[in-house]
């Protein structure tokens, strides 16, 4: 999975939103690390929709323009979960040697 993927599902883990506000809330969940441009964010909206990790919510029309509203499906939360667990176990093969040891 790559990173952009992730923090756009876990920008969804809080329920559902519009797609300005996935931008801003993946690029406060990555700490300023991951900004994706409008169009990347919809090219990965679609695939995960098409793939059944999100879903549309609900569409309204805001200033005479469409906004979509997006929520993760139970697979999207599973398989979220489950990159952070990977991530998680994979971080602890480094961390587990190196914190507390002295380098010369």
């Amino acid at each position: 999975m790559s990173e952009q993927t992730y923090f756009v599902l876990a920008a969804l883990l809080d329920g559902p939103l519009h797609g300005h506000a996935i931008l801003k809330r993946v690029v406060e969940l990555s700490q300023d690390r991951v900004k994706l441009a409008v169009g990347t964010l919809y090219g990965a909206l679609d695939r995960l929709t098409g793939s059944g990790v999100i879903m549309v919510e609900k569409e309204e029309i805001v200033n005479g323009r469409k906004r979509r509203y997006f929520r993760i499906t139970d697979d999207g939360r599973r398989l979220v979960e489950e990159e952070a667990l990977r991530m998680q176990q994979a971080a602890a093969v480094v961390t587990g040697r190196t914190l507390g040891a002295t380098f010369s």
